[in-house]
């Protein structure tokens, strides 16, 4: 796999400048799994976990028993909040809780080291020099997009925010304007096509290495 990068232009024209990934921000033999149990764990702690029912002794109404024990001839029943009654509580039903996983930093930082590398290897992200936009328009950022022909399913990383940038790709429902400093494994995989500045991959790589 090459490890050198050709970057390009805000026009999409390749410059005569090359970046070469270090080998200490790449993992070729491991961290499947940590990948695996990365993305799981984000998706854990983005459930609200808000989910609730009440239980028998939390319905309303009156606790006293409906009927005698014996000899009505009925089921015997001893609340009218039981959970095999029409309104009454539920058995084993969800409860607020708390979903979130922890995972090492270690294997954090392998799981995005190996899913970088993944991306090198299908060829799926872009170096560019810098982002510069003249206008907060929608129209500008599809036309950087359209420079550089990497669609518009597109996480762009860059090293500091840029109000033009931000504002310009917030209306595309695809595209993600995010800090090199800032992205996870979920979303380094989640995107299409990944574009870099130059000083977002040095972020970046400081994370990695």
């Amino acid at each position: 796999m090459a490890t050198t990068l050709t970057v390009k232009s805000t026009q999409g024209v390749d410059t005569d400048a090359k970046v070469d990934i270090q080998e200490t921000w790449l993992e070729y033999a491991k961290g499947e799994q940590a990948v695996k149990d990365s993305v799981v764990a984000f998706l854990a702690r983005m459930r609200s976990g808000s989910a609730s029912t009440k239980t028998r002794g939390q319905v309303a109404g009156s606790g006293a028993k409906p009927w005698r024990q014996k000899g009505t001839g009925r089921a015997r029943a001893g609340s009218a909040g039981s959970p095999v009654w029409v309104g009454g509580g539920i058995a084993f039903g969800p409860h607020p809780r708390n979903y979130s996983i922890q995972l090492n930093k270690k294997v954090e930082r392998l799981a995005l080291r190996r899913a970088f590398t993944d991306r090198l290897a299908a060829e799926e992200v872009v170096l560019v020099d810098e982002i510069t936009l003249s206008e907060p328009k929608t129209k500008e950022a599809q036309a950087f997009l359209k420079n550089l022909k990497v669609g518009e399913n597109v996480l762009i990383l860059v090293e500091e925010y840029s109000e033009n940038l931000d504002l310009a790709a917030r209306n595309l429902p695809n595209v993600l304007v995010l800090k090199a400093a800032s992205v996870n494994t979920y979303l380094m995989l989640l995107f299409k096509k990944i574009v870099i500045t130059k000083a977002g991959l040095d972020a970046l790589g400081s994370r990695l290495a």
